[in-house]
């Protein structure tokens, strides 16, 4: 029996296959942004990044790459996310899925794992329910959402990244989850990802959906995931997160970190918003009586647990270190139910400096020797 928030429809899981047939988008820098969550002051400065990029003569794209809708519940905030985000390239996550044509018993869609909490699930089931009410009242929204792109191929200086809202597997799959990775006991391990990679053909992914920020190469394959564009993702740190690819030559100078591949880099920059005022949506859910306070709370507030340091390869890849990437402490028993992936069992994830963590390090992948290492900023 499927449990809503906790699985999703068959229509979800593409293959990487899929990603041959998806659309391509040629850019000379590229920002990839997942997890918006209705936060248009979020929206607001990543166009101020995107026009700097353009006055400095870069041909410059922004890549919603889904869940761009969430907190914007009212009808008025709504519209005007979507005026916002029409002039960008946009892609359908779960969210904007279950928007456009909500299928029974999927609640918000996300596929939740094991290791996210019941009370997480209860309340994105009921933000998704709020949500919906809101897109039926709104003449033709539903129609453009469910029209929504769900994979992007994306070349940047030579180079086609697959870009997609979960994993190459499934729209809403958890396979890119840090959790997942196989040097915290997941099933994703290096050669995972490069048949993931030889299926799509492309040279590396772009994702998010998880809101847990990282960035490897595991098998030699890049990975950036973006965490959460429209909320904190690290500790004493307010901002947002995006991915920005482009050539080394034309990096971003507050990246807090990043991966330079084969002429290609592919960076971690913060989304500075007014933090203030993106709080007034939230209280508009609470004063709703939608459950889950800590969930909206955790919206605008940074991160306890995850510093930028946890986010960056570590280590020398051409020693054939691991990566490190975020950790935190959680159950992770089985994979997503959205993801087709095998379950595992590894117990609890140690928190980082943790005795647990302590006195080893995780198991090598392979990596790929042209890959360099850019620290995180303190």
């Amino acid at each position: 029996m499927s449990t809503p928030g906790r699985s999703c429809p068959l229509s979800y899981r593409h293959g990487a296959d899929a990603l041959r047939d998806a659309a391509t988008l040629d850019a000379g820098v590229a920002w990839v942004v997942g997890g918006l969550y209705g936060n248009l002051e979020a929206l607001a400065a990543l166009q101020a990044r995107v026009d700097a990029d353009a006055q400095a003569g870069l041909d410059t794209r922004l890549v919603l790459n889904g869940d761009f809708h969430w907190f914007d519940a009212t009808p008025a905030d709504f519209a005007a996310l979507e005026r916002g985000v029409a002039t960008h390239t946009t892609l359908a996550g779960n969210v904007e899925a279950e928007l456009g044509a909500p299928a029974a018993d999927a609640g918000c869609g996300c596929a939740y794992p094991s290791w996210i909490d019941d009370a997480t699930v209860a309340c994105s089931n009921a933000i998704m329910a709020r949500l919906q009410a809101t897109v039926a009242a709104l003449p033709g929204c539903r129609g453009r959402l469910a029209a929504l792109p769900r994979l992007l191929r994306l070349r940047v200086a030579g180079h086609t990244l697959g870009v997609v809202h979960g994993d190459p597997d499934s729209l809403a799959g958890w396979g890119l989850a840090v959790e997942s990775l196989a040097v915290h006991g997941g099933p994703t391990d290096g050669e995972r990802v490069r048949a993931w990679a030889r299926a799509a053909g492309v040279d590396g992914f772009a994702c998010s959906h998880t809101c847990v920020a990282w960035a490897a190469a595991p098998g030699g394959v890049p990975v950036i995931n973006n965490g959460a564009g429209g909320m904190p993702n690290f500790r004493g740190r307010g901002h947002g997160l995006a991915t920005r690819i482009a050539p080394p030559t034309a990096a971003a100078p507050d990246a807090l970190y990043a991966l330079e591949w084969r002429g290609l880099r592919l960076e971690a920059v913060p989304v500075a918003y007014d933090a203030d005022a993106w709080r007034a949506p939230l209280r508009a859910h609470l004063a709703a009586g939608v459950a889950g306070a800590a969930l909206l709370r955790r919206a605008h507030r940074p991160r306890p647990g995850l510093h930028p340091a946890d986010a960056r390869p570590s280590g020398r890849l051409d020693a054939g270190q691991a990566v490190a990437s975020s950790r935190r402490r959680a159950r992770a028993p089985s994979a997503s139910r959205c993801s087709g992936s095998r379950a595992h069992t590894s117990g609890a994830l140690p928190a980082r400096g943790s005795a647990g963590n302590s006195s080893r390090q995780a198991p090598p992948l392979r990596s790929d020797r042209k890959l360099r290492l850019v620290p995180a900023r303190p």
